[in-house]
């Protein structure tokens, strides 16, 4: 289809790109580094950002960078099951058979973090996901769980990551003693218009076409629609790629990406 017609060798927004592929936006790159201080320093960290900012690709390029025999990842969306599916999904991501009473299952999650890291040199790095759902009761118990020697050391790194207002609901009155264990925190931005420029051409050369395939006012069209979401970038102008097939012409302008919009509800 539209891959032929254009010298593709893959689409150029597909999803199962190399991590090592992804765009350095600024954001991409501002993130990265406050991970890698949180990787030296350890314990909880923040990541918010729109719904297809990036937000998940840059962790996903985080956890691809640690050397699995010094750091153990495990990834939870707060979205799916119960709270208490969610502690057991800790319990049994760290080998352990999860304990039924809460109190146990604590006690169960913290030995084997200390085993982990003091036994093994193994750091555990979790990541949990739209935390924006989460409960003033759930982030209490993060507090209790994540809490060893009094809070006098952190043999683990925490990222929370969601929405915007995550950070909201963490600054309110009864969640403000894990606010201020957050060790870094960063909210990411869409990109701006010279980085929509960039990241199309970046996708597009790595998916084997170096040429131009879109005029400048078309670039300028594309940043506008989509606000600077990657996501919505690659949705609009695969929309594009494929009504200029259509219409057999290889240079994608403005009125090119109007018509995408609207058929692909942008």
């Amino acid at each position: 289809m539209y891959k032929s017609f254009f010298g593709f060798q893959q689409a150029p927004f597909d999803k199962g790109i190399d991590s090592s592929m992804l765009f350095q936006s600024e954001a991409y790159k501002e993130v990265l580094a406050r991970l890698d201080y949180l990787k030296t320093t350890r314990g909880f960290g923040l990541i918010t950002g729109d719904p297809g900012v990036g937000k998940t690709s840059t962790l996903r390029v985080f956890a691809d960078s640690l050397n699995p025999s010094l750091y153990k990842v495990m990834y939870f969306p707060m979205s799916s099951g119960t709270t208490m599916d969610f502690y057991r999904g800790l319990a049994f991501s760290l080998g352990e058979q999860p304990k039924f009473r809460k109190v146990e299952l604590f006690f169960q999650i913290q030995n084997a973090i200390t085993d982990l890291y003091d036994k093994r040199r193994i750091t555990p790095v979790f990541i949990l996901d739209e935390m924006q759902s989460a409960s003033a009761q759930f982030f209490h118990d993060l507090s209790i769980i994540f809490n060893f020697d009094m809070d006098k050391r952190n043999p683990f790194i925490l990222i929370l990551t969601g929405l915007p207002t995550l950070a909201n609901r963490l600054a309110l009155n009864q969640n403000r003693s894990l606010d201020q264990r957050l060790v870094t925190r960063f909210h990411f931005s869409p990109l701006t218009p010279d980085e929509v420029r960039d990241y199309i051409k970046h996708r597009f050369k790595h998916a084997g076409v170096s040429r131009n395939l879109i005029n400048e006012n078309a670039y300028e069209a594309i940043s506008s629609s989509t606000g600077g979401y990657p996501r919505l970038v690659g949705n609009l102008v695969t929309q594009c790629l494929i009504l200029a097939f259509q219409k057999q012409t290889d240079l994608i302008d403005e009125e090119i990406v109007f018509a995408a919009s609207a058929d692909a509800g942008i």
